[in-house]
């Protein structure tokens, strides 16, 4: 279900080493939390299942420690999805549906977008020149609650979700590791947001 390999090399090349969670007993060194993933909702549950990490991952971000969520990552955070019927972690509220099929964009949504913000995110910098970055996806998450969504992309004549971000618990459904310069200065502006107390948003 993950794209470790991509991730690591991006970080990597930011001078951080990462450490792959593979057992609950991984969690005790961690400072931060990374849930990459690609493919398809319910295998990726069944994974994170049998991996006996998801009480563990629902008690880190309700203990208000951080997570970034990348792709399929966003989706799991979520209730639920139209792409199968396991239950997502529910650490955010709402439900991740397919894309429309009546826009004037493919499905899968395949290629580069700009962001616009929403709501405050630590990662997002307003006086900064509009993000481009790069989208592989057929569904998008629909939160619930308005104030979860940090930045939307354009997608025909309508908007999907791009970024979600609550308290210390943040994602992305583009894939940063992926996105050039401008992907490796959201990864910048998270481990800067880490590395300086990591502080909620109210």
């Amino acid at each position: 279900m993950g794209n470790l390999h991509s991730v690591q090399r991006a970080f990597e090349r930011l001078n951080k080493a990462l450490h792959i969670v593979r057992r609950p007993a991984d969690l005790s060194n961690c400072d931060a939390l990374i849930l990459p993933g690609v493919g398809a909702f319910d295998p990726a549950m069944v994974h994170l299942e049998q991996t006996q990490l998801v009480p563990d991952l629902k008690k880190w971000v309700k203990g208000g420690q951080p997570l970034l969520g990348i792709c399929l990552g966003l989706q799991l955070l979520f209730e639920s999805s139209d792409e199968g019927n396991a239950r997502g972690l529910g650490l955010l509220k709402g439900h991740v549906q397919r894309l429309p099929s009546n826009q004037s964009e493919r499905i899968p949504h395949m290629g580069w977008a700009p962001l616009q913000q929403q709501n405050n995110c630590p990662l997002i910098e307003k006086d900064e020149p509009i993000d481009w970055m790069y989208f592989v996806h057929s569904y998008a998450a629909v939160p619930s609650q308005g104030v979860d969504l940090a930045a939307t992309a354009p997608f025909g004549q309508t908007s999907i979700t791009a970024m979600v971000w609550k308290g210390r618990l943040g994602a992305c459904q583009f894939h940063p590791e992926k996105s050039a310069k401008a992907g490796e200065r959201l990864l910048k502006r998270w481990l800067h947001w880490l590395e300086n107390g990591a502080k909620p948003l109210p």
